[in-house]
């Protein structure tokens, strides 16, 4: 597995950064270990949490996947960089979520004690903050390194006049930066490329794109109908939202060519999907996720062999509508 520079920091990360979210509950802790144990095994050691995981849960299920993370660290902590987030809401009162000091201390102390850590090595915005000031957000991450809590900065689900807002903000006031960003990226997703993308790499900005395989669609494993029982288009509170996003018949489409493409170069079509997606120059660590071990492989070999360059410009051109429209997380 290759090591890279996280950004502009002096951190090494894995080349493919190990999502959690579907520990604890679309998958047992068994299955969970099982995933962690092949990915680590094959040199992943950036893993990436949220203390409001596991995905399509509902909030009594917070911090699940923390437990599992944080069990299976055991003796293994300095061998891992650890990323989880904030803002989500876990609790019910107004300031259970968002990203202000009381806020953000609150979600980070229960997050330590669920991971069975002191420090974070990468703690992340989940969410952006409209109702509160960007000057408190990155003032209290500034107090958590200098406490030795934290040790990075990053933020997810920011759209570009928000990240460059942060970026602004942490010059003038002389704190620490986020020095990464997470966003939904994927053949069926292109529009971050018109701003964040060219932002990120502009100011040297780490870039963690999920769900790269657009919740399964880029399997090639779905048709057209009502999605199957079990799968991430129908499984709890998430369903509707990858239904919304995925689900319709310009996808299938777009997947149908892609099959051609799989079957011409020998490669599957979520190996290809993973690849073009680490083929972007902007690309720091994809977040991948897993079902089951084996989901794992075709990351691993997408990491292994680039893609070719005349395969990408025609995945590029082929997907090429999807650079337009409104950008929604």
């Amino acid at each position: 597995m290759e090591y890279v520079k996280f950004g502009r920091t002096g951190l090494f990360v894995s080349r493919l950064a190990l999502g959690t979210g579907t520990f604890g509950f679309k998958c047992d802790e068994t299955t969970s270990v099982a995933i962690l144990d092949k990915a680590f095994d094959n040199g992943i050691n950036f893993l990436d949490t949220a203390n409001t995981y596991p995905i399509g849960g509902d909030m009594a299920l917070n911090g699940r996947t923390e437990e599992i993370v944080g069990k299976w660290m055991r003796g293994k902590r300095d061998e891992v960089v650890l990323t989880t987030k904030c803002s989500g809401a876990i609790g019910p009162h107004p300031w259970d979520k968002g990203n202000s000091r009381k806020a953000i201390c609150a979600a980070l102390e229960a997050s330590l004690r669920t991971l069975q850590t002191d420090y974070i090595d990468l703690y992340q915005l989940h969410f952006y903050d409209p109702l509160t000031p960007a000057d408190e957000t990155l003032r209290v991450l500034d107090d958590l390194i200098k406490a030795g809590k934290v040790r990075y900065a990053g933020c997810s689900n920011y759209l570009a006049d928000q990240r460059a807002l942060a970026l602004g903000r942490s010059d003038v006031l002389g704190v620490t930066r986020l020095e990464s960003v997470s966003f939904r990226y994927n053949l069926l997703f292109r529009e971050w490329e018109r701003e964040l993308i060219p932002l990120c790499q502009e100011a040297d900005i780490a870039t963690m794109p999920y769900n790269p395989l657009a919740g399964g669609m880029l399997t090639g494993a779905y048709s057209p109908g009502a999605p199957a029982e079990g799968s991430r288009f129908t499984l709890g509170n998430s369903g509707a939202k990858y239904t919304r996003l995925y689900w319709n018949q310009g996808a299938f489409d777009t997947v149908d060519q892609l099959r051609k493409v799989s079957e011409n170069t020998g490669r599957s079509i979520a190996e290809l999907a993973a690849a073009w997606v680490l083929a972007n120059p902007a690309t720091t660590a994809p977040v991948i996720g897993a079902d089951e071990p084996a989901q794992l492989d075709d990351f691993i070999r997408a990491a292994e062999t680039p893609l070719d360059p005349a395969v990408k410009r025609h995945l590029d051109d082929t997907t090429a509508h999807y650079r337009l429209g409104d950008a929604v997380m």
